[in-house]
C-alpha cells in the first residue's frame, strides 16, 4: 500500500492579494478529506485607499481603479509561484477584477489567466457566483460589497450582463484593503436589511477579504432565501470542478444542497 495521505482528491492553488486575511479564515473553516487548499499571494502596493485620497486629491474611484490597474500586474507572479506545486485546480481569491469590464471584461480577464495555467481548471468570483444563483433559480438579486461606486457600477454591469436583474447594491466603501476585513458585524447585517426585499430571490457579498460565512447562514432562515458569500461560492465551485461532491453543513444552503 503507497502511504500517500496528502490531497488525494484535490490540491487547489487559491490566488490572493497580500493584505488578504479572509479568503484563509473561510478555508480554515473546512476539513475535507483529501482535500488541500494552497494560498499563493500576491503583492498590495496601493492599500489605504482613504490616504491615498487625502494625498493625491483624486476621487475614491480613481484610487480604487488604479488599485486594480497596479495589482494586474502582480497576479501573474502568484501563479506561477502555485504552479510550481503542481496543483490541479486554480481558484482566485479576489473578485473585484474578476467582475470588471462586466461579462466582456470578465471573459478577457479569465482568458489571460488560462493562457499562463493551460489546461488546469480556473475558478473565479464572478464565474462561480453566476453557476450559483443558476443553480438557485434566481432572477432578481441585491448585493452587498466592501467598493467605492466605481466597484459597485462593474458588480451591477457584470450581473446586468449576464441577465440578472439587480434591485440593490450596498457598497460599503471601506477605506482600505485590510480595512474590508474589520468590518463589524453589524455593518454587514445593517446592508443586508438595507438590500433585502420581498421580491428579492438572493443576495450575494462580493469582496473576498469581506468574510460573510459565520452571518450569511443564519439570514438564510431569517429571511427565507439563499445568501451567496463570495468566498463560499468559489470554494463550491472550485471542488465540484475536481469531483469532489461532499454535502457540507453549517455553511450555507449552497454546499448543503448542490
Amino acid at each position: 500500500m503507497h502511504n500517500y495521505q496528502i490531497a488525494r482528491r484535490a490540491q487547489i492553488g487559491v490566488i490572493i492579494p497580500s493584505t488578504n486575511t479572509g479568503v484563509e479564515y473561510d478555508l480554515q473553516k473546512l476539513r475535507i478529506d483529501g482535500v488541500t487548499w494552497h494560498p499563493s499571494r500576491f503583492f498590495i502596493e496601493l492599500r489605504n485607499w482613504a490616504d491615498e485620497v487625502a494625498k493625491t486629491g483624486e476621487s475614491d474611484n480613481q484610487v480604487f481603479e488604479r488599485f486594480l490597474e497596479i495589482m494586474r500586474g502582480e497576479i501573474p507572479y502568484s501563479i506561477r509561484n502555485v504552479l510550481s506545486a503542481k496543483v490541479n485546480h486554480i481558484m482566485l481569491g479576489m473578485s473585484a477584477e474578476t467582475f470588471w469590464g462586466g461579462l466582456e471584461g470578465n471573459i478577457a480577464f479569465e482568458r489571460d489567466i488560462k493562457d499562463q495555467i493551460g489546461d488546469l481548471g480556473l475558478t473565479t468570483g464572478a464565474g462561480a457566483t453566476k453557476d450559483a444563483l443558476e443553480r438557485f433559480g434566481c432572477k432578481k438579486i441585491s448585493v452587498i460589497t466592501p467598493y467605492p461606486q466605481v466597484g459597485d457600477e462593474n458588480v451591477i454591469r457584470f450581473f446586468s450582463d449576464i441577465g440578472f436583474e439587480v434591485h440593490k447594491v450596498k457598497g460599503l466603501n471601506r477605506p482600505s484593503a485590510t480595512a474590508i476585513a474589520e468590518t463589524s458585524i453589524k455593518q454587514v447585517i445593517d446592508a443586508i436589511y438595507e438590500v433585502d426585499a420581498d421580491d428579492v430571490d438572493c443576495i450575494i457579498q462580493c469582496g473576498t477579504n469581506l468574510s460573510t460565512v459565520d452571518i450569511f447562514p443564519s439570514f438564510e432562515h431569517i429571511l427565507g432565501k439563499p445568501m451567496l458569500p463570495i468566498n463560499t461560492c468559489t470554494v463550491w465551485h472550485a471542488l465540484r470542478a475536481c469531483g469532489v461532491n461532499d454535502r457540507i453543513t453549517g455553511m450555507g444552503r449552497l454546499l448543503e444542497e448542490f
